[in-house]
């Protein structure tokens, strides 16, 4: 539900931040501005407390409270550790596309700001498809080790051929496998979310929203580069896709690492109990 809703999102905010954009640069930011500010309010003022009080944490841990100490969770059991890498990858694989599309898009296809605006709502008007319809049933049917690694394998072929799409038309071809990636998300945090207990769920969505944020500092430094690198004017043959070739290779190693990681059982069949004591 969630990703389907962020899908959503991705389709209404390329698509208002385009034609906001053609009418000027600075309007896309005072409308995300605005949305951000809505939504620190309703978290504050309205959105009620999920977690239990008998699974609330009874000391406040200063030493945790900050993004390396909610990390300190994700060495507590082996596998918790190995899909971590798993969502570093993936977090820092999806940085391609805030860091270079545009500038991509316009280079390789000369698409306008409103084209581009339009071409990501449509690739998230796929992922809410995937999110809202597909994930539950290949869940229930298959498991969620088999979706991880559908999600990561088709994915991989998406971002590949987002690479080598010369045209504009190849680029679309490639949308749907790329859409499919959408199954890892949700079938990655149900396995995360069953080595911790009741009363660690909340660490855990900090620890992975701190492994988004690091990914989100180093992915437009390593992808903006990149590029740069590959359409350096002094580069006898330009080579426009390198950064998806990259995106592509991250995936391929998110792939292997994945299965091995959930090799010979499901996560689920872990014990809570072999996790740290909720004391940590």
């Amino acid at each position: 539900m969630l990703g389907a809703a962020f899908g959503l999102g991705f389709i209404l905010g390329p698509a208002l931040g385009g034609i906001l954009g053609s009418i000027d640069l600075r309007l896309p930011f005072f409308l995300a501005a605005a949305c951000a500010l809505a939504n620190a309010l309703y978290g504050l003022f309205v959105l009620p407390e999920s977690l239990a009080v008998e699974n609330r944490t009874k000391v406040f841990n200063w030493r945790r409270a900050n993004p390396v100490g909610a990390l300190i969770l994700l060495r507590s059991h082996a596998r918790l550790t190995g899909l971590a890498a798993i969502h570093f990858c993936m977090t820092l694989m999806h940085n391609v596309f805030p860091s270079i599309f545009v500038l991509y898009a316009g280079y390789r296809y000369g698409w306008s700001e409103m084209q581009v605006g339009l071409v990501l709502a449509g690739v998230g008007a796929c992922n809410i498809i995937v999110m809202g319809g597909l994930v539950k049933p290949v869940v229930k049917r298959f498991g969620e080790r088999t979706a991880l690694l559908a999600g990561l394998f088709s994915g991989a072929v998406g971002v590949t051929l987002y690479a080598f799409a010369d045209t504009g038309l190849m680029f679309w071809f490639a949308v749907p496998f790329a859409a499919l990636t959408s199954l890892h998300a949700p079938a990655l945090q149900g396995l995360m979310t069953k080595l911790v207990s009741p009363a660690q769920q909340g660490a855990l969505q900090g620890a992975t929203s701190s492994i988004t944020g690091v990914t989100g500092m180093l992915g437009p430094i390593i992808f903006t580069q990149v590029f740069a690198f590959a359409i350096a004017p002094e580069r006898v043959t330009p080579i426009p896709g390198a950064p998806f070739l990259l995106a592509g290779a991250i995936l391929w190693f998110a792939l292997g690492l994945a299965a091995w990681v959930t090799r010979g059982r499901e996560v689920v069949a872990e014990s809570i109990a072999e996790t740290v004591p909720e004391t940590l």
